[in-house]
């Protein structure tokens, strides 16, 4: 039998090799379901081998441990800001002062573009990473190592002759993983982030790596350092290095020899930016030899050798209208202004988003006002403010029924967004597909945003239920859809009508009913029948839900479409009732607790697993209704609340004996 050492370390290898193709090169060679059972066959000898256990892991990039702050550290040397050139006068007389300070002597530049995100450097020793350290002002910033560890194209271990070195790079976000990011918060009743940038900000300083983890972040490498200053005599040698290190550096990256093709590289992209998966703000010009960077030195608060070339900023001046509704995948209304068509930074608008009412309203905008409008990196442009009322003027009123369906629209009580509950509505249809084939909910593989997105646009499928009529010859018409490939989804289909109810529940995309209450709801009614016909009472007497979620079940169920649809996948043969196989009576039994720190012995998981074993459940936050708070080494803030409200807190000895575990 191979050498457990030895079979850990080749499956490290392995995931590093598909992490960096995938998360780095965006080039994967393996379905997600192979990855993910490389990742499981990992954990499983890890587990087994726990001496065997290394910080590198590809296993180790979240932890479950949230943090109670962040500390501060001070940067190897000061992450400096750079000047700004902010139009071609600007940016040739930044040339004439590098030409001038240099004597005549021959030099080159290195451009990169410069990305809208958030500023980090990464600490590495012995080719493992150690610390992740954000921008902060430059001279001391906050310690994100833990969040940084999730982040997929940061390599947690590269093969380097340097003994230390740091990389400083962008920590962001794409538009498409903003787009999804904003369209799970309006679902759940939150305010959008305003941009990728400040998403991502947001992101990296969460206290839940967990959380930081599902916001798919990325990092992309400028700089690589030994002891503070420049690793290599070249800037593009250092990016070279960093490619060849795996990690992401801008593809984009271009020598200009002279400040015209600088300025030419500059054009160009301004043109092209829409069309980037990232915002970019400018073009960030450096002079590539750091001999000649000492030599020109610094000022007070920037380099001399370097600056970003700032693109002007998209504004105009338009009238309103007329305002329109459209509906969004998640079923969210979002007003949209219908502009007199006007230039904004060499584009026609003639549309612009308003989000919703509360913000038409924080506008004070009306039908016929004029509006300034600014193009960025959303899917269509917004307006910024009211610049003057108009003559004649209209109040904007949301429809009470859904404008592509007819169903009934619904805001409910301290939320921004008004939504249509129609699970089958047109609008919605590809998010509902995406959601119920999603891991952890039906787990149907290989239905993913292409596959939906053909089966959608071309009508084939119109309601998630038609999934389970799919034939074989439905898929392989589609573009990049074999044989092979389309019988493993239909395969995967018809293996998802094993999956239990709590499953089957998350899928219907009830708002607020996520995996856990999907467990609680099926627990306590035993079948889907019992939940659909549940009056708001008898839904409250399931575990864990509240006025909130029992309203947002009765108003899914209220919803003649959303019947339909549960009727046919009941047709389908999907599992609509549950054998609960939670203990009915155990030293817990009604009691909720809250672990909080780092116990002895035991992991989280491992105490919340005896914890419900013995009938109880286990919270993330506390409250009065918390029965015990479990309190291990580095305890926070949850521990001192508990105290505050007079809660019973626990050691792991003293839970282990309520338990009576020996």
């Amino acid at each position: 039998m191979k050498d457990p050492a030895v079979q850990i370390e080749q499956l490290r290898e392995v995931l590093r090799h598909h992490e960096h193709l995938y998360y780095v090169l965006d080039a994967p060679e393996i379905a997600d379901d192979q990855y993910d059972e490389l990742m499981r066959r990992l954990q499983a000898l890890e587990t087994e081998h726990p001496e065997l256990l290394t910080a590198d892991s590809p296993t180790q990039r979240v932890g479950g441990k949230p943090r109670e702050g962040f500390s501060k550290v001070m940067h190897s040397s000061p992450l400096l800001s750079l000047d700004n050139a902010l139009n071609e006068a600007e940016l040739r007389d930044f040339d004439r002062r590098v030409r001038e300070l240099l004597g005549g002597a021959e030099y080159r530049y290195v451009t990169e573009l410069k990305l809208d995100g958030l500023s980090m450097a990464a600490h590495y020793r012995d080719g493992q990473f150690t610390q992740a350290i954000t921008r902060g002002d430059g001279t001391v910033g906050e310690d994100v190592t833990e969040n940084a560890r999730t982040i997929r194209s940061l390599p947690l271990r590269v093969k380097s002759s340097l003994p230390a070195f740091e990389v400083r790079g962008e920590t962001v976000m794409s538009r498409r993983a903003f787009e999804r990011l904003n369209a799970g918060r309006e679902e759940n009743g939150l305010s959008r982030f305003a941009n990728p940038r400040n998403a991502a900000a947001g992101s990296l300083r969460l206290l839940e790596p967990q959380l930081t983890a599902e916001r798919r972040l990325e990092y992309y490498t400028y700089f690589l350092l030994t002891e503070g200053h420049p690793a290599f005599d070249s800037h593009w040698r250092s990016l070279e290095e960093l490619r060849h290190l795996g990690f992401k550096v801008d593809p984009h990256s271009r020598i200009c020899r002279t400040i015209d093709e600088v300025f030419d590289l500059c054009n160009t992209w301004e043109g092209k930016r829409e069309g980037l998966p990232h915002d970019i703000d400018g073009v960030v010009v450096k002079v590539d030899s750091v001999d000649q960077q000492r030599q020109l030195g610094f000022t007070a608060k920037a380099p001399r050798w370097a600056i970003a070339y700032k693109y002007p900023a998209r504004q105009a001046t338009t009238t309103v209208e007329a305002i329109e509704v459209q509906v969004g995948r998640t079923g969210a209304l979002t007003p949209v202004a219908c502009l007199q068509p006007v230039e904004v930074g060499g584009v026609t608008v003639s549309r612009a988003t308003l989000h919703n009412e509360d913000e038409i309203e924080r506008l004070g905008l009306q039908i016929g006002d004029q509006v300034v409008v600014e193009r960025s990196g959303d899917v269509i442009p917004k307006v910024v403010r009211v610049s003057s009322q108009g003559s004649y003027r209209k109040a904007f009123r949301m429809p009470a029924e859904c404008p592509v369906c007819g169903s009934k629209v619904v805001r409910e009580a301290g939320e921004a967004a008004s939504r249509c509950i129609n699970a089958n509505c047109p609008a919605r249809l590809k998010e509902s597909l995406l959601h119920f084939a999603s891991r952890g909910v039906m787990n149907i593989d290989g239905l993913g945003d292409a596959l939906v997105d053909q089966l959608v646009d071309r009508g084939i499928v119109r309601n998630v239920a038609d999934l389970y009529d799919l034939k074989l010859e439905d898929l392989v018409s589609l573009e990049r859809m074999g044989v092979k490939s389309a019988g493993n989804v239909i395969r995967n289909i018809d293996r998802s009508r094993l999956n239990p109810l709590p499953r089957v529940i998350t899928a219907l995309g009830i708002r607020f009913v996520g995996e856990r209450t999907a467990i609680f709801l099926a627990e306590a009614f035993g079948s889907m029948d019992a939940i659909e016909h549940a009056s708001l009472e008898e839904l409250q007497l399931a575990e864990e839900v509240g006025p909130k979620v029992a309203e947002a079940v009765l108003q899914y169920f209220g919803e003649p479409g959303n019947r339909e649809l549960v009727d046919r996948l009941r047709m389908a043969g999907l599992q609509f009732s549950y054998a609960s196989t939670r203990p009915k009576a155990g030293p817990l039994q009604g009691k909720t607790l809250v672990i909080t720190g780092t116990l002895p012995t035991l992991s989280r998981d491992e105490a919340k697993e005896l914890i419900e074993r013995a009938g109880g459940k286990v919270s993330g936050a506390v409250s009065r209704k918390t029965s015990f708070v479990v309190a291990g080494e580095d305890a926070g803030s949850k521990l001192e609340k508990a105290r505050d409200l007079g809660i019973c807190t626990l050691t792991e000895d003293e839970l282990l004996a309520l338990l009576a575990v020996d």
